[in-house]
């Protein structure tokens, strides 16, 4: 077959998928607030919701980032949102991961200080996103009622979006959301005994 001959083929082929297309996005007219899940074991899950918040920025609309597990540390996200401080806000409201807090009470108690928080920018319709960043973690050890959360998430603004990220999302959270992605890991550089590097993990 001659390369004209190629061509041809191809461009009949990509107009039958161009139609396709268009009758497909032709029933898609619902514009609404999302209920976005990241879980699975993979990397990658908070970076997913951070390149949203990208996005909202780019889009002029207000972003809350709520943190439950992680505590205040230099990252490179915290550094490029504060360049844009009327459109996101990002707030590590966590102390560490529990095997390095070891205190359940006190756990729990930031947990809940971190949702209420979130649940505030939830219900406030000028915020357009809000990232739960590792709920799923709180909720996995039971710090925070699922029921809760789905009621909150079920009360919403009906243009909110919000994200939710962590390993272990509860099955409850999975069956409300719109969107889950499960992120599965194939191989990481931790395993070679590469540590947690600057512009990759934070």
């Amino acid at each position: 077959m001659t390369e004209a001959e190629l061509n041809a083929r191809h461009a009949e082929k990509m107009k039958k998928v161009q139609a396709a297309r268009a009758r497909m996005m032709a029933g898609k007219t619902v514009e609404r607030g999302l209920v976005i899940v990241h879980t699975g074991t993979g990397k990658g899950k908070t970076t997913a919701a951070l390149g949203m918040v990208c996005r909202m920025i780019g889009h002029g609309m207000k972003t809350s980032i709520i943190q439950f597990i992680k505590g205040a540390m230099e990252t490179g996200e915290q550094n490029l949102f504060d360049a844009f401080p009327d459109l996101v806000e990002m707030r590590p409201m966590g102390e560490g991961f529990t095997w390095d807090t070891q205190d359940r009470t006190r756990d729990i108690a930031k947990v809940r200080e971190a949702w209420d928080a979130a649940k505030a920018r939830i219900m406030d319709p000028e915020w357009k996103m809000v990232v739960c960043d590792e709920l799923n973690i709180a909720l996995r050890y039971d710090y925070l009622p699922v029921a809760e959360v789905l009621a909150v998430l079920a009360a919403r603004p009906a243009d909110t979006h919000v994200v939710i990220t962590g390993r272990n999302a509860p099955p409850e959270l999975i069956e409300a959301a719109d969107l889950v992605t499960d992120m599965q890991m194939v191989k990481h550089p931790f395993r070679s005994g590469v540590k947690a590097q600057a512009g990759v993990e934070f």
